[in-house]
């Protein structure tokens, strides 16, 4: 099965997790990126992060290669901004919404605090799909691993293989 990972990561938390997935899954790896970043530190990362999920915005992104004719599965991961989903994956998914829902998606959060599972059902609805054929929430697998994270890995791997 061909698969991509697709991903947006400010803090490399989400980097993280997709490099592992790739590796295990033996897919292509897609990062994705706003052509104008957001803030990455401070009151103002919050402030412009959360407001831009919060009100659903899409930036543009940078060029990326991305062909979903030429995979069976395809991941989406992002962090988890305001209980949403990041705004760079939500402009991926309008871009891509007609290819994608013809497609198998599983998909990935990674969070500092709560909300994961809000922004997967977010994504899901974004996308137009009932439900993902595998989904998983990270707790910063960068800043704090733990053997849970990799455990959760192995587990998302594994329901995507079936």
């Amino acid at each position: 099965m061909r698969t991509a990972v697709v991903y947006y990561s400010m803090s490399g938390n989400t980097a993280i997790a997709a490099e592992k997935l790739a590796e295990a899954l033996s897919a292509d790896l897609i990062r994705i990126r706003p052509v104008r970043a957001y803030p990455d530190k401070g009151f103002r990362k919050f402030l412009r992060g959360g407001k831009s999920a919060c009100m659903a915005e899409t930036p543009e992104l940078e060029p990326y290669s991305f062909n979903a004719e030429a995979y069976d599965l395809i991941v989406l991961g992002f962090p988890v901004w305001a209980a949403n989903i990041a705004p760079p994956v939500r402009t991926f998914v309008q871009e891509q919404r007609g290819a994608l829902k013809a497609k198998k998606i599983a998909a990935f959060a990674c969070q500092s605090g709560s909300g994961g599972e809000k922004a997967l059902r977010n994504l899901a609805a974004c996308i137009g799909c009932d439900a993902f054929a595998a989904s998983m929430i990270l707790i910063d697998p960068k800043d704090r691993p733990k053997p849970e994270n990799d455990r959760a890995v192995a587990a998302f791997v594994k329901r995507i293989r079936g």
